[in-house]
């Protein structure tokens, strides 16, 4: 197939754009991308799609999703991080149904292709919500998924009985820990290579120094790669200094920094942190919006850049960020570190494309095969509707899409050769079914939590 007459940024290491480009796909590869003209000049009998008035970009990587989350959206808002968890979203998975996370998982993989990302990194994905469930949702619907499955020995967070996690997510070493390795043994590389496993504990505090030194060592020996959030709050931080660390330190000492990690949040860092990080060629996942929302505070995302550590970009969880389109997320990602530094030129819009596709790939090991748009390379990219009040004028691509442009204007999505959207609408999965399931689901999950006037928020309605 021969996509033609697009705005390409291609993301390839001369960062080109090229205006009336076109792309020819083969099976599941990039076979050529050029200008139009001379693409239809060199493949005459190729079949033809004609994307005039889109932008495309490649596929969009989230390095940081709560699949299971999408259910409980608006169920905790403006709430302190305390009662946010303990009261409300905890109590809420601790609810849940296999159907209930079944559902969740359909809606959240329905919003991240709709919107534009390709690729995702689920963390922290329970064993009461059925992982097998996960990856055929996967395999079904046709996007790319590294899925965490928990790690955890300890059912509160360090010493503290008011972080008690609810009875229904308690895993002990045998069901997380092995469960996760019987999981990847299953399913790692399937769905031609769509579906990769990985080790996803629970935060410091949450998993004894032991296990977390035994699944190092799993790791590295079997190359399952980790995700875990750290240094997201200042109780993190707090943790830390109480067991004679600071986060890198400590996460040293347990094996977990290397170029096989993902750590997410990662607020609340020092100088030596951030240098430990890039030593290690660990990789940071940003998530603006829930830092924002649980008043967590701000990554330190331009020293980090500038010590050469790795970003990615994530929307977090449903509860946290009540949306899990990644084109909404760059936006506040240019703009917060603006905000707080008061340097305009802080992290530019090209630098955020770059943390939502190149350097997502870098972080999940996927670099030679998604992530940018070259020759070789899976076809996964995205076409992004710029033919509207809301977008017009575009006078530069990179702008229109960072700051103009929003999931909403996503009109096609290809993922490993195949079309998954068109005309904004999913090919793959069945809109309707997965919106009444959800909506069935979701109130079945909060009254069976007894939630069910705590979540209609503060106005009474009537």
């Amino acid at each position: 197939m021969l996509y033609t007459h697009a705005t390409i940024i291609t993301v390839n290491p001369q960062r080109e754009i090229i205006l009336d480009g076109a792309l020819l796909v083969h099976k599941n590869l990039i076979a050529a991308v050029g200008k139009t003209q001379t693409l239809k000049t060199d493949y005459p009998q190729e079949e033809e799609t004609d994307l005039t008035g889109r932008i495309v970009i490649p596929g969009l990587i989230s390095t940081h999703v709560h699949t299971a989350q999408s259910l409980i959206r608006g169920a905790a808002d403006d709430l302190e991080l305390v009662s946010w968890l303990c009261e409300r979203v905890w109590v809420l998975q601790g609810n849940y149904t296999e159907k209930d996370s079944k559902a969740a998982v359909w809606l959240s993989i329905a919003e991240m292709l709709k919107t534009g990302t390709t690729c995702f990194l689920e963390s922290m994905f329970a064993d009461r919500y059925n992982f097998d469930n996960l990856c055929l949702a996967v395999l079904e619907s046709g996007i790319r998924g590294c899925l965490g499955k928990i790690v955890m020995d300890i059912a509160q967070y360090a010493d503290n009985p008011k972080w008690r996690l609810h009875p229904g997510l308690v895993e002990t070493r045998e069901m997380s820990l092995l469960g996760a390795v019987k999981m990847w043994e299953k399913w790692d590389g399937a769905a031609d290579d769509r579906i990769r496993v990985w080790f996803a504990p629970r935060t410091p505090g949450g998993v004894s120094d032991d296990l977390y030194k035994e699944m190092s060592a799993l790791s590295r020996a079997n190359r399952i790669p980790i995700t875990m959030h750290c240094a997201e709050v200042r109780a993190d931080r707090a943790f830390f200094a109480s067991v004679g660390h600071t986060p890198m330190s400590y996460c040293e000492e347990v094996g977990l920094l290397g170029p096989k990690t993902v750590l997410v949040h990662m607020v609340h860092l020092d100088d030596a942190d951030i240098a430990k990080l890039a030593e290690t060629k660990t990789h940071v996942a940003h998530c603006p919006t829930s830092n924002a929302k649980l008043a967590s505070g701000i990554c330190r995302v331009p020293d980090l850049q500038k010590a050469g550590v790795n970003v990615g970009l994530g929307t977090d969880g449903a509860p946290c960020n009540n949306s899990n389109d990644l084109m909404q997320e760059m936006k506040l990602a240019a703009i917060i570190h603006k905000a707080v530094s008061y340097d305009p030129t802080a992290v530019p819009a090209e630098n955020v494309l770059e943390m939502a596709t190149i350097n997502g790939a870098k972080a999940l090991g996927l670099e030679d095969a998604i992530g940018s748009l070259e020759v070789g390379k899976k076809a996964d990219f995205v076409a992004v509707d710029v033919r509207s009040v809301g977008v017009q004028p575009c006078f530069s691509p990179v702008s229109a899409v960072v700051y103009s442009a929003t999931g909403r204007d996503v009109d096609m999505v290809v993922v490993d050769g195949k079309v998954l959207v068109m005309g904004g609408e999913l090919l793959t999965m069945n809109e309707e079914e997965i919106i009444r399931e959800a909506e069935k689901r979701s109130k079945e999950a909060v009254a069976r939590a007894g939630l069910v006037e705590a979540v209609r928020g503060k106005w009474p309605i009537v």
